[in-house]
């Protein structure tokens, strides 16, 4: 009985025994492979890691956007229409609409891409152990989507008209990260590290164009040019026979608050305004 049992089972679970043997068939395919792998290997510049310094570069890929934090039940909160961007920022919505007065519903910071190139300075401090200067170049742009909303004005349906506002800051930053870097022991040719530190960073992108002097209000969220970030990061390098190519995937976040003109729709929500980034990053060197 118990032997019909489980004849009867396997014949009704036929697909997944044989998924399972097929996987058991590739593991001992690949067990060759997986124990030759564990073989020490020659190493390519193997006193690279000895050296006291060393340079190279970096490109990399980076999301930016902002962080908010916001005032206490800022949905609540009446705004006079002259907080409105000028007219030309406003597309299709309607006069009426523009001599409002309204609140903000929802503000929703959006993530964008953009990349980043620079130039790595090594300093060896101990074995695993190093101190990282890497002036970089990042260009981006950061956006927030504000869905506000009149209150006097009604749409087709009676209900109180709604309008999604942009703001879209556009960034040219100069960066000045401090890191350091530590490194595993050598496997072969890889190592693993971690990285912490600082990093002082310059937008070079204009202010002035976001602003109309004649409207006497900005036309998009207007932030301060300095802010220092904190950061902190993991990687792996490989070790080629001509150089050693970093991987590394890095996480930003802003310690200033880098809003200005609280007094007007884009800000007036926030408590603080910070950058954050995300960068994946491959290094040279």
């Amino acid at each position: 009985i118990i032997i019909q049992a489980i004849v009867r089972f396997v014949v009704m679970k036929k697909e997944i025994f044989k998924k399972i043997l097929v996987c058991i068939c590739l593991t001992l395919c690949m067990m060759p492979q997986l124990l030759n792998a564990q073989k020490k290997k020659p190493l390519n510049i193997p006193n690279y890691d000895n050296e006291p310094y060393h340079y190279g570069f970096i490109v990399g890929y980076n999301q930016m956007l902002f962080s908010v934090d916001y005032i206490d039940d800022y949905q609540n909160i009446i705004h006079s229409h002259t907080e409105f961007p000028p007219n030309n920022v406003m597309h299709d919505i309607g006069g009426d609409f523009l001599t409002s007065d309204f609140r903000i519903d929802e503000i929703t910071p959006m993530m964008t891409h953009g990349f980043s190139v620079g130039i790595v300075g090594n300093l060896r401090l101990t074995r695993h152990l190093d101190l990282r200067l890497i002036p970089t170049l990042s260009f981006g742009e950061r956006r927030i989507i504000y869905n506000i909303v009149s209150t006097s004005v009604i749409d087709d349906n009676g209900d109180f008209k709604r309008y999604k506002v942009p703001s879209v800051t556009h960034s040219t930053f100069v960066e000045f990260p401090l890191h350091l870097k530590i490194r595993s022991n050598r496997n072969n040719n890889t190592s693993a590290y971690v990285i912490a530190g600082a990093n002082y960073k310059i937008d070079m992108a204009s202010q002035k164009k976001l602003y109309d002097e004649d409207a006497n209000r900005p036309n998009a969220l207007r932030v301060n040019r300095h802010d220092v970030a904190a950061e902190v990061g993991a990687g792996f390098d490989f070790y080629t026979g001509y150089f050693k190519l970093g991987i590394e995937l890095k996480m930003s976040y802003g310690l200033l608050d880098v809003a200005k003109d609280h007094d007007f729709m884009y800000t007036s929500s926030f408590d603080n305004l910070r950058n954050k980034t995300f960068q994946l990053s491959f290094t040279f060197e």
